[in-house]
């Protein structure tokens, strides 16, 4: 790689990956009541990334996609912080706020495929227990080749009933992997809840699975066409990859929290656990549950004391039904989250799916 691409590289990388986390923080706090403090609280480090994104011009044959990489991620994190910014300015409503935050999980997906070979992208996309782990770095360079990673099948942004997929780098066939399954909220899609979860699927060992929902959102009232579609893609990936049949985790956010219920609370789902975050629960749901199905189901319940979608009140009624019904659940109240995705729990998840 030629010095002066190296110094390109050096010089918007660091702003662009300061970029991407301040707009994680938003994501993680963002509050109606407090979106002008939060937004003003993650700083402005896309002024240097503006700035800086100017040298990604006019560079030598071959290192094409490197420069695209770096200019799409770039492009999409300045945009997210002018939507914000111009938001907090005044400039539109909180709609506006959530449009703008879409493009975060577009920075993403340009900016990962320079994981396999620039270290602070790779480091990026990584647990920080893990950053100076010199042995899991080498099982992460020793990639099992074209069946791992991220893949999307029929899942492009503005399609219905498709699915994400990533597959850690060191996958092995001879073990039996856990698996889990992160079903969106309401109007998002597959597609990009998957940044939700790929940087601890990597870290700790997990197949991910995020599909899309077949109609606007999951199928919380009448015909359930999602369910099935669940079951087809299911099929499809233990088809190709070593599934442990014991550690098989239904997951969501918001609408597809409660899907989590909806459907992994039938007496045939294959999912041995459920972790509902952030998400309604009406009664009837476990009156109507099988109750061999409930008998010891672990059910792992995550929810904000601030939430202003769905009170608190509904995740700590939830927990009562489903603990006399039988169920083994485990609940989680989170003081500072609001109704968005709390990326923090993850880690907890997957050590508790893994039974540790």
């Amino acid at each position: 790689m030629s010095e002066a691409v190296v110094d390109d590289i050096v010089a918007v990388l660091p702003p662009l990956l300061q970029t991407l986390h301040a707009l994680s923080f938003i994501v993680r706090h963002l509050d109606p009541p407090e979106f002008a403090d939060v937004v003003d609280a993650a700083g402005a480090p896309d002024e240097m990334l503006q700035a800086a994104r100017a040298r990604l011009t006019a560079w030598p044959e071959g290192f094409g996609e490197v420069r695209t990489a770096l200019d799409t991620a770039s492009e999409a994190a300045l945009a997210a912080c002018a939507g914000l910014r111009a938001v907090r300015n005044g400039e539109g409503d909180l709609m506006a706020a959530f449009r703008a935050l879409r493009y975060l999980p577009r920075a993403m997906e340009a900016l990962y495929p320079l994981a396999a070979t620039l270290p602070p992208v790779s480091d990026y996309f990584l647990d920080a227990s893990l950053q100076d782990d010199a042995a899991f770095k080498a099982r992460l360079a020793a990639s099992a080749g074209g069946h791992t990673g991220v893949f999307h099948d029929k899942n492009e942004l503005g399609n219905r009933g498709g699915f994400s997929l990533y597959v850690p780098e060191y996958y092995a066939p001879d073990l039996a992997w856990p698996l889990v399954v992160a079903l969106h909220g309401g109007s998002g899609n597959g597609r990009s809840f998957l940044w939700s979860w790929l940087r601890d699927a990597r870290s700790f060992g997990a197949i991910l699975v995020t599909p899309t929902a077949i109609g606007p959102t999951w199928a919380l009232m009448g015909e359930d066409a999602d369910t099935p579609n669940l079951v087809r893609i299911l099929d499809l990936v233990r088809a190709r990859y070593n599934i442990d049949p014991t550690r098989m985790l239904l997951t969501g956010l918001s609408d597809g929290g409660t899907f989590c219920y909806v459907s992994g609370l039938e007496h045939n789902s294959p999912f041995t656990h459920l972790a509902p975050i952030a998400a309604t629960f009406h009664p009837l749901m476990a009156e109507v549950a099988d109750a061999e199905r409930l008998r010891g189901l672990p059910i792992h319940i995550v929810h904000g004391a601030r939430d202003w979608m769905f009170p608190i009140e509904v995740a700590r009624h939830a927990r009562a039904l489903l603990t006399k019904a039988g169920a083994n659940v485990a609940y989680g109240e989170i003081d500072d989250l609001s109704h968005t995705y709390p990326r923090e729990i993850n880690p907890e998840l997957l050590r508790w799916l893994n039974g540790a």
